[in-house]
C-alpha cells in the first residue's frame, strides 16, 4: 500500500483545512487508516483513525469536536477535515495504514501499529 497525503497549508486560528490521503494497491480498502502529526521537537502523536468499514472512528481528545475523519473506499481516499484550528495544531501531518484489523482503539493510537506511511503535509496555524 502506498499513500500520498496533501492539503496542508497556512491558516489563521479558527480556520479550516481538509487533508486528503490517496492510497494505491488492491488492499487499501481493507486497512484502517490513521492520521498522526509531529510538531518540531516533539514525538509523533495520534490524531484520528477510521476503520475499514468507513464508519468506526476514534479521535485524540485534543481534536474531538473539531476534526472529522472519513474515507471513500471507491476512491481509495481518506480525509481529515480540520475546523476551529488552533496554533497548537501546527505540525506535519501524516496518513498511515495499518495491516491489522479488529484491534482495540488503544492499539491504533500507537504509530507502531501502522506499517504504511505517506509523506507528511505541513499545517501551520497562526494566531
Amino acid at each position: 500500500v502506498q499513500l500520498q497525503a496533501s492539503g496542508g497549508g497556512s491558516v489563521q486560528a479558527g480556520g479550516s483545512l481538509r487533508l486528503s490521503c490517496v492510497g494505491s494497491g488492491r488492499t487499501f480498502n481493507f486497512h484502517p487508516v490513521g492520521w498522526f502529526r509531529q510538531a518540531p521537537g516533539q514525538e509523533r502523536e495520534f490524531v484520528a483513525v477510521i476503520m475499514e468499514d468507513a464508519i468506526t472512528a476514534y479521535y485524540a481528545n485534543s481534536v474531538k469536536g473539531r476534526f472529522s475523519i472519513s474515507r471513500e473506499n471507491a476512491k481509495k481516499t481518506a480525509y481529515l477535515q480540520m475546523n476551529s484550528l488552533k496554533p497548537e495544531d501546527t505540525a506535519v501531518y501524516y496518513c498511515a495504514a495499518s495491516p491489522n484489523v479488529g484491534y482495540s482503539e488503544t492499539y491504533y493510537h500507537d504509530h507502531y501499529s501502522f506499517h504504511f506511511w505517506g509523506q507528511g503535509t505541513l499545517v501551520t496555524v497562526s494566531s
